[in-house]
This record gives C-alpha cells, structure tokens and sequence, in this order.
C-alpha cells in the first residue's frame, strides 16, 4: 500500500463560467504578467504553456522553489495548438524552410521543462501521456517519489481545447453526454502534514473494487461523506449514474465536468474541486472523487488532513 499525502497548496486554471458559445468550455485565463515576470519568454510561449506554467507558478507562490524535489506533469493531447501550426507549416511550406519553435513546444514536456527552468530545478522530472489516466499515472508517481524519500513534489495536468480538436472530438462523438472543455491543475504534496495541509489523499486506482479500495485503508462506502463524479463522453450507458446508485444512493453528490468540460485531465479539476469542498463544509470527512473517460475508470479517496 502507498503512503497517502499531503495536499499543502494547489491552484487551477479552469472555465469560469458554463459559456460555450464556441462549441466547448474555455479556461477563464488569469494576468500571465504577474505569474511569469519575464515579457521575452512570455512572447514565446504558446497559449496552453501559459496556462501550465502559471498555474504551477500560482501553486508555488508560498514555496521557496529550492525546496521542491521533483516536478510530474500529465497531459491527454499535450500542446495541441503548436502542434497544429507545425503541421500546417509543414504542407504550406511543402517541408523545407521550417521553423523550429512550434516543434519545439508542442512536445508534450514543455510545460514541465519550462516550469523545472523557471525554478532552477535540476531534479527528477516526468511528463505523463496516458491517455484518460494521465494525471492518475503522474499522481501515483509522485505519491511514489515521497515513499522513496522526497519531500515536496509538484505535481499537475494540463489539457487545451481547439477548434480543429473540438471537430475532431466531435466526429468521434466523444461529446455525447458531456461538453469539450480545457483546463490546468496543479498540487504541491507533502509526505507529512503541517499547517498548511488541506487534504489527505491516497493513491489512485482504476481497476479494484470499491469496497475493497476502501477497506485497504479502514473505511466503508458509509464513511464517504461526498460524491465528486462524472460519466464518460464517448459512452452511451449510465455506468456512472449505476455506480451512485449502487453505493451511494443517498450520498450528496456534484458532476464536476459540467464546471470544466470533458477532457484528457479532468479529474485533476475533480481533485482540486473535492479539496475545495473541504474547506467550504467542515462536516465532510471523506470525498471520492470518481471519473471516467472513454472506457477508462479511476478515484481517488480525498479526506481532511
């Protein structure tokens, strides 16, 4: 069993309101000249490393930088616009003459890259591309990492929403039940407490029954006082809405991509959101946070410190 830690700050970047006259959700973009002071490296950045890079920057504003051990980062799709002006660069330019910055930062470590630069930080640094599970596989890696000694570790997801992805998307039928959105959170965990914890939080699963999940750390589905979920997009069956019923009937309960859309990483937004509700409730013990994405499933078990 891992170890559970420590949420001690986090911040998130995320749609401000349920507006999707485009088609899909947008984040609601903070002032990028507060969060990354240098105007150069500003111009150079593309709109999604903006979001990434401030929202950890925002993450970090109490935390002495030289104290973060290590810095993991998920994304579903990664740098989505650089990824499409490289690619049209390509045709328009019938391959010669290209330049190479947008190739550069669609790679999907930029973000973290940029970050771990910002910060002078020369430590272990892992970006994750797993598709649903993305920002599951970088929080059990960071959750490992404070097992095997670190201290502070930052961990956090970004996805971006374009208009060609959206049609994309949408051709897929990937939006059925949910609208397309977009977003960035971002974690600093601790392997101990202190007196800025906000949350306890156990590692993620995807694949073990629910009681047993629970079990494993002495609680039942009757300890959980709130219900923080969503359904998948591209499925047509209510496998989500079976699952309350199931086991939490009478639990209070929020959809949280109906905040902040449907994507890759939209559990990060659940995380941050559950931890929220914490602070917002002093009632609330135990919240599960449960999504799924496509046909990939996943919670995470988030209590007060």
């Amino acid at each position: 069993m891992i170890t559970p830690a420590y949420i001690n700050s986090m911040a998130s970047i995320h749609p401000g309101s349920g507006d999707a006259s485009q088609g899909y959700l947008t984040a609601s973009e903070p002032d990028y000249k507060e969060l990354i002071k240098n105007p150069a490296l500003r111009r150079r950045m593309s709109r999604i490393v903006k979001m990434g890079v401030a929202c950890a920057m925002q993450c970090l504003s109490d935390t002495p930088v030289e104290e973060i051990d290590s810095i993991i980062t998920a994304t579903g799709l990664g740098c989505l616009a650089d990824t499409e002006r490289f690619m049209n660069n390509l045709l328009d330019n019938r391959e010669q003459l290209l330049t190479p910055t947008p190739f550069i930062q669609s790679t999907f470590n930029t973000v973290g890259a940029q970050i771990a630069m910002l910060c002078g930080n020369q430590g272990y640094n892992m970006t994750y591309v797993h598709r649903g599970v993305s920002f599951e596989s970088a929080l059990l890696d960071a959750m490992l990492r404070l097992d095997e000694g670190d201290r502070k570790v930052l961990v956090g997801a970004f996805d971006e929403m374009t208009p060609t992805s959206h049609a994309i998307h949408q051709r897929l039928g990937a939006f059925r039940q949910n609208v397309g959105g977009e977003g960035a959170q971002f974690f600093l965990l601790g392997s101990e407490k202190t007196d800025k914890s906000l949350a306890r939080i156990t590692s993620p699963y995807g694949q073990r029954h629910i009681e047993e999940y629970l079990e494993e750390y002495g609680l039942s589905v009757r300890d959980i006082d709130f219900l923080i979920y969503d359904r998948s997009s591209i499925t047509s069956d209510n496998g989500q809405d079976l699952f309350r019923n199931l086991y939490f009937p009478r639990t209070p309960y929020e959809r949280f991509k109906r905040q902040c859309g449907e994507y890759q990483t939209a559990i990060a937004f659940g995380l941050w959101r559950a931890v929220q509700k914490l602070s917002e409730d002093k009632s609330i013990r135990h919240i599960l946070v449960r999504n799924a994405y496509q046909w990939e499933k996943s919670f995470i078990l988030v209590s007060r410190p």
